[in-house]
């Protein structure tokens, strides 16, 4: 059965289906030697289909992980700054995965990874509002006020995010501990909201997501998500 070709790569792990799009727009796609464009379908296993000059993967065991990041790594899997990024954590399982969503550098905790393109673009999609929770911990001279205000609707770089859910977890004068869950996960946004409150973050950690817990995994480490935490990620 022919299928678009973006879905198609996909589905083999090798890269998102946004990033396919993006490969096949720029013409790096070929189907039986003839270069591919936006629309065009294919028959995965019958079609030779070129990626970059590359044969595609065939699709083979779908993977699915929790990573606990630790500081300085990035979530791209190409710096062009030689940084070290995620994939190097999760080597040992010779396959390319890739994130679902990001971390920023200096962010650490829950990172999910994947080869099924279809279960990334799911979950990334913004009609799949998927809680993420952040144990943040920040400093401030008024923190009462700045909870509050990180509870409202906030205008980051253009765009009114949604409540988020603010609970003060620990607090020691002018330095606290903030649980913070937000379900649509822009580009930096609690760093973001938290610089509007008037607030330096010294360290953020993603704790869970869609109901999946980090729990005691120790940085640096990975392990497959079981049937139960797939379901709740879907629901």
């Amino acid at each position: 059965m022919k299928e678009r070709l973006q879905k198609i790569i996909s589905a083999s792990g090798l890269m998102s289906r946004r990033a396919a799009e993006e490969l096949i727009a720029a013409g790096k796609v070929r189907v039986n030697g003839v270069t591919a464009a936006l629309g065009d379908k294919a028959e995965a296993g019958i079609d030779r289909i070129l990626v970059d000059g590359k044969a595609l993967p065939s699709a083979g065991e779908k993977l699915y992980i929790m990573l606990n990041k630790p500081r300085g790594y990035v979530t791209t899997l190409s710096d062009e700054k030689g940084r070290k990024n995620v994939s190097e954590l999760v080597k040992e399982l010779g396959t390319r995965l890739y994130p679902v969503g990001r971390l920023d550098m200096y962010s650490e905790g829950l990172l999910l990874m994947t080869n099924d393109g279809d279960f990334a673009n799911r979950l990334m999609h913004p009609s799949h509002q998927v809680d993420k929770c952040y144990h943040t911990w920040v400093k401030g001279e008024d923190m009462g006020w700045a909870v509050e205000l990180l509870r409202c609707p906030m205008e980051i770089d253009g765009y009114v995010t949604s409540p988020a859910q603010v609970d003060i977890l620990e607090l020691k004068g002018e330095e606290a501990l903030l649980g913070i869950t937000i379900h649509e996960g822009r580009n930096r946004q609690v760093r973001k909201m938290c610089e509007a409150a008037g607030l330096k973050v010294t360290r953020l950690m993603r704790v869970s997501e869609g109901g999946v817990e980090l729990g005691t995994l120790k940085s640096g480490r990975w392990r497959r998500l079981t049937e139960e935490e797939l379901n709740m990620l879907l629901k």
